[in-house]
């Protein structure tokens, strides 16, 4: 998979992307991610990216020329699957979402900033909104992140045992049961018997009536 990232601040995913399973997704092979300086395809002389709104109003907004250019240089090397704009007013980004996205071969994640971006780049280029939450980030970067770790995790050969993404939260429409490691007794608080019997099928019995029980508690929405 390939994943190019749009952005005026590329430095802020030097952390990200430099460690941990992204980094084993990369070092193998399997994941590419490619990050572009907007202002890089700005064609006037201050390499500006944003201009002010017209009919006034508080907040600059991001430019067409910069944003078009960059996207029309990708796509003229390959094709994409997407091109996906991280912005609040985006659909509300879920597992269901990372899991489709993590079957594509190409994708670009827009990072917007300021005020917003040109409505005609929405209109003409983006394929798919996406929101991480029902709050306002200062821009894109943050949530393009999220997405990119979200989807890479599951790309086959990623995880060290695949079958772990498959018992996350929201995979099975539930919230992931409580888990233990050693010491089984620490100060008193004691592992539950069943996941020391060595029964797995009353193991799984137990990690389904925990999940679902959680679920109701913290998520009823989701039942």
């Amino acid at each position: 998979m390939r994943i190019d990232i749009l952005t005026i601040f590329p430095e802020i995913f030097n952390g990200p992307f430099d460690h941990s399973i992204i980094k084993r997704a990369i070092n193998k092979g399997l994941a590419e991610i490619h990050i572009h300086n907007i202002r890089d395809y700005s064609t006037n002389k201050q390499k500006s990216v944003d201009d002010y709104q017209y009919g006034g109003g508080a907040g600059m907004v991001m430019m067409i020329e910069p944003i078009a250019n960059c996207i029309n240089q990708l796509k003229s090397q390959r094709n994409y699957d997407e091109v996906i704009f991280l912005t609040p007013d985006g659909e509300l980004y879920e597992q269901k979402t990372a899991n489709l996205l993590s079957t594509l071969n190409n994708i670009i994640l827009l990072c917007g900033h300021y005020k917003g971006i040109d409505q005609r780049i929405r209109e003409i280029f983006i394929t798919k909104e996406i929101s991480v939450g029902d709050y306002v980030l200062s821009g894109g970067e943050l949530p393009a992140a999220i997405v990119t770790d979200s989807i890479i995790r599951l790309i086959p050969g990623v995880l060290s045992d695949e079958t772990s993404a498959l018992s996350d939260s929201f995979q099975d429409d539930l919230l992931s049961c409580p888990v233990y490691t050693r010491p089984a007794d620490y100060n008193g608080k004691k592992v539950p018997n069943v996941l020391l019997s060595g029964n797995f099928k009353e193991i799984d019995k137990w990690r389904y009536e925990k999940s679902l029980e959680r679920t109701k508690q913290r998520r009823p929405d989701m039942i």
